[in-house]
């Protein structure tokens, strides 16, 4: 960790970027036709033609318009600063801050740095640089490893007219961080605190940075860092919730984190809900009941936050993904008393396991309040429910499931209904069996030649053929 610490930027070897994936205009939703034209002409067109081809075109141009093509030619910069160009002379030159901020962050984002900076020049000229311009300067030259390049950038901010201040200086690290650089962020930081003094969000943008890069050593030196320079700030939420997440997934995990919880708490600070959710949300994805029942307690009895519905549904599909679906039923019944309803994702996880571990009367229970509430279980469940309730002799409940498929689903239903059929025909109930037979002729869902001839053996030994005759007449009607 050391050796980490006292690495600079002249030490870290350059790496390419990834491939950008820049928006097409291709795929772009509802664009406009002129704008679609335009950006057409930039991405098939050489260079060297553009401007001529732009002007045949006999385009009326807005700002807008050139905002619009601009944020969809990235992948085109030459083209896209030609047509820039062509446009300027529409406009009379009165091009919008946004469209040169799009040419100064298409150009970097495309490693052109001189083009980049002579951009950057005309809008100075114009009186136009902002911190947005630099903000974009900055982002290109770290995404090409150019960390050193980008202090450098914000070092001559002010010949532009813009003030190297904590906004400028949180924008700088932001830049750095967001591209798995923390590291330089901190150290930058470390240098710079001398002229601008740090504040909350400065140390929360490294530490959200070292929750992305899962470094719990780094997060701890730089939390401390921040206590000694700004101090307890009850409102820098973010700072406080990455470096729990950041503890929580290292070697002592669980209990770290809820340590420094307990310390949050004495200095009257308070991490928030995403804190919680994601951490419930992580140890429910990796099934770790005990961290997810622990967070839980400290989030409700120790920092007295009250769970919303997507916690308890964590919790629901936690304890149902280890078979514990009595604890999910608890939860299930207790989330109106704290504040959060059930939705269909409550219902429908603890429905799923009720059935697949044939906890079949506490399956009903929660059908009928499923159903009473207007959430629909999934048909995959209600076959299996149907299914499993015939193996299991319970007719009635099957005969439910069945008649809520018939109102809420149209399609796919031949199976379970011929299944129910044979399953009532089976539990000696042979006039239900007739019964849903005919409903399902009348409804056009298939009965097959195998069921029916399954009645016909039933109904002739009952000496009931007449019942039969008129059964089999309706099938052929339909």
């Amino acid at each position: 960790m050391a050796k980490e610490r006292k690495r600079s930027h002249s030490q870290r070897s350059p790496s390419p970027p990834k491939p950008p994936i820049f928006p097409s205009y291709q795929t772009a939703p509802n664009l406009n036709p002129k704008v679609k034209l335009l950006c057409e002409i930039i991405a098939t067109t050489p260079s060297s033609s553009v401007e001529n081809l732009l002007e045949n075109t006999g385009l009326r141009i807005t700002q807008h318009d050139v905002e619009s093509v601009l944020n969809l030619s990235y992948s085109f910069p030459s083209q896209a600063v030609k047509f820039f160009r062509w446009s300027g002379h529409k406009l009379q030159h009165q091009h919008s801050p946004y469209s040169w901020n799009l040419v100064v962050d298409l150009l970097g984002k495309n490693g052109l740095f001189d083009a980049m900076w002579d951009a950057v020049k005309s809008m100075k000229n114009a009186g136009l640089v902002s911190l947005a311009t630099f903000a974009s300067v900055f982002s290109s030259y770290v995404r090409f490893d150019k960390v050193k390049e980008a202090v450098l950038t914000f070092e001559v901010m002010d010949q532009y007219g813009c003030v190297r201040d904590i906004v400028a200086l949180n924008t700088l690290i932001s830049a750095i961080c967001r591209e798995g650089k923390t590291i330089d962020g901190l150290e930058f930081l470390r240098v710079a605190r001398s002229r601008i003094k740090p504040d909350s969000d400065s140390y929360a943008i490294l530490l959200e940075g070292w929750e992305k890069e899962g470094n719990v050593g780094l997060a701890k030196t730089t939390f401390d860092e921040m206590v000694a320079e700004v101090g307890w700030d009850p409102g820098n939420v973010p700072a406080y919730e990455s470096f729990l997440s950041t503890l929580i997934k290292g070697k002592d995990g669980i209990s770290e984190a809820l340590r420094h919880v307990d310390i949050l708490l004495e200095n009257k600070c308070y991490p928030g809900m995403k804190f919680f959710r994601d951490a419930l949300d992580d140890f429910q994805k990796v099934g770790n009941v005990r961290g997810a029942e622990l967070i839980w307690k400290a989030m409700v009895e120790r920092v007295g936050i009250m769970p919303d519905t997507e916690m308890y549904n964590s919790m629901i599909t936690l304890y149902c993904s280890k078979n514990y679906t009595d604890l999910a039923k608890k939860m299930l019944d207790e989330m109106v008393f704290t504040g959060a309803f059930p939705d269909v994702q409550s219902y429908d996880v603890l429905f799923h396991f009720l059935i697949k571990n044939r906890k079949l009367k506490d399956a009903s229970v929660v059908f009928n309040e499923m159903v009473k509430n207007e959430f629909f279980p999934s048909k995959a469940d209600c076959i299996r429910a149907v299914k499993i309730f015939l193996d299991v002799g319970d007719p009635y409940m099957a005969i439910k499931v069945w008649k809520f498929m018939l109102e809420n689903y149209d399609s796919d239903l031949e199976e379970t209904g011929n299944l129910l059929i044979n399953g009532l025909r089976d539990a000696n109930m042979l006039p239900e069996a007739v019964k849903y037979a005919e409903g399902m002729i009348e409804k056009r869902i298939k009965v097959t030649a195998a069921t029916l001839s399954r009645l016909k053996h039933s109904l002739t030994r009952e000496k009931k053929d007449g019942v039969y005759e008129e059964l089999i007449r309706k099938w052929k009607s339909c």
